[in-house]
């Protein structure tokens, strides 16, 4: 129970981590922005801002729930996680550290939504709203990378979960875009002060993630990998 508890605070963790990371915030903050301007009512605004969030969860859930599932149910794969994951799981967390700390850089390929496309997406309502999310959601920068493919998917593998835990983690990454959209409606002066506590705020949690992912990771090295060099 405590173990299943600290998964789904560490996927909510991991979320939020996600969506205030350096590229997502600036692509979040200016996504809800656009969207408040095209309608008129402060409701609107809100609204658009919520569908915006639950397209960026929809997606992270339904790409986690794809993932996990098919490895799951593939047996040699899953006797396999079931067998080694404790001895994968060291150095996977000592790499996602390293990321979180910009020793290590992921050479991902640069993708954005187009301007075109947002107005399209822009000009559908709420349905777009959600559209646009979820788009947004899956140009993944190498922090944002690091945190699904390197950390969510092995906690929700190691959880057995293909449905909760991918949907805390989304959760988390809707909460701080939503918030974003309320600022911008009732206190417009103040996103840029909030925009500035959210990048400080960003580094510090990325660099205590940091160290912690390199803390556990060794940890579980010198408990499941070094006994086989013996």
């Amino acid at each position: 129970m405590a173990e299943a508890l600290l998964a789904l605070i560490s996927a909510l963790w991991l979320g939020v981590l996600t969506s205030i990371s350096p590229c997502p915030l600036a692509a979040n903050v200016a996504a809800v922005s656009y969207l408040g301007r095209q309608v008129s009512q402060p409701h609107q605004s809100v609204a658009h801002g919520l569908a915006y969030s639950a397209g960026r969860m929809l997606s992270y859930v339904l790409l986690a729930v794809l993932l996990v599932g098919t490895t799951l149910s593939a047996p040699s794969v899953s006797a396999f996680l079931q067998s080694e994951m404790n001895r994968v799981l060291g150095p996977v967390l000592v790499l996602v550290g390293l990321v979180l700390l910009q020793v290590l850089r992921l050479p991902l390929p640069s993708w954005s939504v187009s301007e075109r496309a947002q107005k399209r997406l822009a000009s559908k309502g709420y349905v777009g709203s959600l559209g646009l999310g979820a788009l947004f959601a899956l140009s993944f920068c190498p922090t944002s990378a690091a945190l699904f493919f390197a950390s969510l998917l092995p906690l929700a593998m190691a959880q057995h979960s293909t449905l909760l835990v991918p949907a805390v983690y989304g959760f988390g990454t809707a909460a701080p875009v939503f918030v974003m959209a309320l600022v911008m409606v009732f206190c417009s002066a103040r996103i840029a002060q909030m925009f500035t506590h959210l990048t400080t705020a960003e580094r510090w949690m990325r660099r205590i993630a940091g160290v912690l992912f390199i803390a556990i990771g060794l940890y579980y090295c010198g408990q499941y990998l070094l006994p086989l060099l013996g």
